[in-house]
């Protein structure tokens, strides 16, 4: 799965398995080209989607099992479009981090972030490191990734997350960056989405959050999360591009 995976070269290639937990619709195994994952969000989703496309359902829920725990999806398929949403794990929330420090790995000073939000380590399946900044500095960032993936794996985080927020619009703009150069940024993180949600919820007190992501990149994505109890939802629109058989 991993030889494949590099093959691919993309950001997360997922392998569907038979159930080993009572409960679960399917196993999902996720893989970025380096190592397996023990959660993401858009592999999740994109997967339920190809699941309901095989089927061919047009509504489902189900519930996939990966190392982090049991989390139900739901999908919404017509044709080739999609809709699907996802409850991650409860969140869970580490250290706060200096703000010139970690700021520093993307090129951005502390007068960069965001003065009310500081920078903290916070999971929903799995840790990210959240980095609030203002607005005009995500287009300024520069990411060191030799430093970022020194970063990532002391909190066996997957992305470092910059986040423009407003919580009075209930709104957010984001980048990922990842470990690798070759890896890169992301144009949609949906394990990072959800943290950032209960980050929000817990700090500016608000229940939703549309994110808007990928822009700097030019591949535009909208994230929608929302808060279950202590689980974030998050969800969007998918679509079926590639269909077809591969023979090793």
């Amino acid at each position: 799965m991993l030889a494949f995976a590099r093959e691919t070269r993309l950001s997360e290639t997922t392998f569907v398995q038979a159930a080993t937990e009572p409960g679960a619709d399917y196993r999902n195994r996720i893989f970025d080209p380096a190592r397996e994952l023990r959660f993401a969000g858009h592999p999740s989703l994109g997967t339920a989607v190809a699941v309901a496309h095989e089927r061919g359902e047009a509504r489902a829920a189900y519930v996939q099992q990966t190392p982090a725990g049991l989390q139900p999806v739901d999908v919404t398929l017509d044709g080739r479009r999609a809709e699907a949403s996802m409850l991650q794990e409860p969140a869970t929330f580490g250290e706060e981090l200096d703000r010139e420090a970690i700021l520093g790995h993307a090129g951005l000073a502390a007068a960069d972030g965001d003065p009310e939000l500081p920078p903290q380590v916070v999971g929903a399946g799995v840790p990210q490191v959240i980095a609030p900044v203002r607005e005009a500095a995500l287009a300024r960032a520069r990411p060191d990734y030799d430093r970022i993936a020194e970063l990532l794996d002391g909190f066996e985080a997957i992305v470092l997350y910059l986040a423009a927020c407003d919580p009075g619009a209930g709104t957010a703009r984001a980048r990922a960056f990842a470990h690798t150069a070759a890896m890169g940024e992301d144009p949609a993180t949906g394990s990072a989405a959800g943290p950032l949600m209960a980050y929000l919820h817990r700090r500016a007190g608000i229940d939703r959050l549309r994110i808007e992501q990928g822009i700097e990149m030019g591949r535009p994505s909208e994230l929608r999360c929302a808060m279950d109890g202590d689980r974030p939802r998050v969800g969007g629109a998918a679509t079926v591009l590639i269909e077809g058989s591969v023979h090793l």
